[in-house]
């Protein structure tokens, strides 16, 4: 699943987190407007509730792009 991919998934299943990088939280609309277009191409691991990992040319887990936390209520 590309980096675009999953943000699309989350704006249309609404599900209330944020990714969090070493500057800020982002909302999934956020990022999607804001990333490049080789960024969102990028392979991606989703793992509920903790971090979105990149996925490296042999398949596996890379760099974790951003720490997943629950958007406050």
């Amino acid at each position: 699943m590309t980096l675009r991919e999953l943000l699309e998934k989350i704006i249309t299943d609404r599900t209330p987190v944020l990714f969090k990088d070493s500057i800020r939280a982002w909302e999934a609309c956020d990022l999607l407007g804001n990333l490049s277009a080789p960024m969102l191409r990028r392979q991606v691991h989703l793992q509920p509730g903790l971090y979105v990992a990149m996925i490296n040319d042999k398949g596996y887990l890379g760099e974790v792009l951003y720490k997943i936390e629950s958007k406050p209520a």
